[in-house]
């Protein structure tokens, strides 16, 4: 990622900590739940290592294109799940923001800042804003149930996860 080291290495330890609590959440007894958290920890984890600063440590050459076949494969998994769930989409739009920064970090090694097509970038960061706001709302607390559930099962801190890639998504759009 382009940028100072020290919101770096935060975005690196916000995506890695949500991307191994989706891995814990992969142990729910809830099979949509748990394809989702796996999509998620591949998302967190990929974004963790996206977020790495570029001055500390510049990536080879290949794995940019790497990274963008990982996460175009994410993209066409979840445009094939969206035929059952419209949640689906949302994870199609994060992976297709992972492919085109990908791009855009394998077209410019170095280059701080304006190398996104400015139209696309907007877009981005305009869905991925609304995302976040509509996110932060949903976890205003409503009225709590007396059933005890396991980590994996805990839906506030899904939403919490998502909230949370949201902005780290938003962060690293704006120093494309």
């Amino acid at each position: 990622m382009h940028g100072p080291a020290s919101p770096g290495w935060l975005l690196v330890a916000l995506c890695a900590a949500t991307g191994a609590y989706c891995l814990l959440r992969m142990r729910s007894s809830v099979e949509e739940q748990r394809r989702a958290a796996g999509g998620e920890a591949l998302m967190g984890f990929g974004m963790a290592a996206m977020a790495v600063p570029a001055a500390v440590f510049t990536p080879p050459s290949w794995a940019w294109p790497l990274c963008a076949a990982v996460f175009g494969g994410a993209a066409l998994r979840a445009l094939w799940a969206a035929r059952t769930s419209t949640h689906h989409l949302h994870h199609l739009v994060g992976a297709g923001a992972m492919v085109y920064m990908a791009v855009v970090m394998a077209a410019s090694p170095g280059h701080h800042g304006g190398a996104g097509v400015p139209v696309v970038t907007g877009v981005l960061l305009l869905y991925f804003a609304g995302y976040v706001l509509r996110s932060g709302v949903r976890l205003i607390p409503a009225t709590a149930g007396g059933a005890t559930v396991g980590w994996g099962d805990r839906p506030e801190l899904a939403r919490a996860c998502r909230l949370s890639m949201g902005i780290a998504m938003v962060a690293m759009l704006l120093t494309l």
